[in-house]
């Protein structure tokens, strides 16, 4: 197994372990946790575009008004999606945030068929449609639709999106995004702390190296995974980045305890059917494509 496999398992696997880390944190409000977040990712990454002699490189492909643009909408999506994650994990929903990011790549396709006109394949359109049933589903018999879900769904495919379009590298990317957000989120840090109300050196030390160490842990597996896409195929990026959603649903259930109905489970179960037909139709239309061009190579 070549590296970009243990980057990729070591990426989706940190994904996967996140509730853990962030229900060590459940005393500090969700707001402040994402302005730490933001504001030890910021400075961690700045720091390894200066340790790498990247900055002149990384200021003149930024500094630029639609770069800049790009990525002032990137970075609010990315907050959102931080922000709402971080919150239902510590409110007790972290089996909801993992359907979000099982719906997500479904979601991904569509925007793609939406927004970049891109056509689906006929069983593409079944695996969206029995999500959507899946979703539709929930929503009916809960009385309400599964708003953590879709909105991380949501925030996250359209951020992908808007990366799929953005000009600057991961490393490079990251860093702009989370200087453009840094600001205000040390604005609101400064202010919870001046109104009595902030956590950091308040709360213990375990918390406080906690809260440092999100920046490490939101950059290091977004690092691994950049080291892995440029090494693995994208096929198998795509298979393998259900471990992050599954290993959130098994630390719900199992070691959260939280509730988990038959009702949800053929809502759920919808949403699993409908990704497990999108990977064997996209592997199987894949075999078939490069049968099609080694036939013709030859």
């Amino acid at each position: 197994m070549n590296k970009g496999y243990w980057c990729a398992f070591g990426a989706y696997a940190t994904w996967g372990l996140f509730p853990i880390y962030w229900k060590w944190l459940r005393d500090v409000p969700a707001l402040q946790l994402l302005g730490h977040r933001i504001g030890w990712s910021f400075l961690l990454l700045l720091a390894i575009v200066l340790a790498t002699r990247q900055w002149g490189r990384f200021k003149a492909a930024a500094l630029k008004p639609r770069v800049l643009i790009v990525y002032l909408a990137a970075a609010i999506l990315l907050a959102i999606n931080w922000l709402t994650y971080v919150w239902a994990v510590n409110a007790g929903f972290i089996v909801e945030t993992s359907l979000g990011y099982f719906i997500n790549p479904l979601l991904s396709v569509l925007l793609g068929l939406i927004i970049l006109h891109e056509r689906l394949r006929p069983w593409q359109w079944v695996a969206v449609g029995l999500a959507a049933m899946g979703v539709v589903y929930l929503t009916l018999v809960h009385g309400a639709l599964p708003w953590i879900a879709l909105t991380l769904a949501f925030s996250f495919g359209i951020y992908g999106l808007v990366k799929k379009m953005a000009p600057l590298n991961s490393l490079h990317g990251l860093t702009l995004e989370t200087g453009l957000l840094f600001l205000p989120a040390a604005g609101y840090l400064a202010a919870a702390e001046m109104g009595g109300r902030g956590a950091f050196l308040h709360t213990g030390a375990m918390a406080d190296v906690l809260m440092v160490g999100a920046g490490l842990v939101t950059t290091v597996p977004l690092l691994m995974f950049a080291s892995a896409a440029q090494r693995i195929p994208l096929a198998m990026i795509g298979v393998m980045q259900y471990i992050a959603p599954t290993l959130q649903f098994l630390i719900g259930v199992w070691v959260y305890r939280e509730p988990f109905l038959s009702s949800q489970l053929l809502g759920f179960g919808a949403v699993w059917l409908a990704l497990l037909l999108f990977w064997v139709e996209g592997a199987f239309f894949g075999r078939a494509a490069w049968r099609s061009r080694s036939a013709s190579a030859s």
